[in-house]
């Protein structure tokens, strides 16, 4: 079988696989994104896969719902002014308005609804 890989847009819509490795990583206050499915895409949500830093800063959306799922390592999350210790298999809800971080070693899925538009990212100083 050959193999076959759509880049964006149109394929998207019709189904599409992409490699988390084979996607160029970017800085976010949460630490280092690979942007696996994005606004460039077409699609109702964009998928992320997240390194989390020990330094994430606190940030929220006003238009963007986010979900968190904890893949791997131990941390907690920060939203508004409680911390949740999080873990393998967690799933984390982050509405919009919600201030948030996500602090230690994880690694995260961010489901993105709708696909993240820069502009509204906010970092809190």
């Amino acid at each position: 079988m050959g193999e076959e890989r759509a880049t964006g847009g149109e394929e998207v819509m019709r189904g599409t696989v992409r490699r988390i490795a084979d996607v160029n990583a970017v800085d976010c206050p949460c630490g280092v994104a690979r942007r696996v499915f994005s606004r460039e895409d077409g699609g109702p949500v964009g998928i992320h896969h997240v390194t989390i830093s020990e330094d994430a800063q606190r940030h929220y959306h006003k238009h963007t719902t986010e979900y968190y799922v904890v893949l791997e390592g131990h941390g907690e999350i920060e939203l508004n002014e409680k911390r949740v210790a999080v873990g393998p298999g967690d799933v984390v809800f982050i509405p919009p308005y919600t201030r948030h971080a996500a602090r230690g070693k994880l690694k995260i899925i961010n489901v993105v609804y709708p696909p993240l538009d820069p502009a509204d990212e906010f970092v809190e100083e």
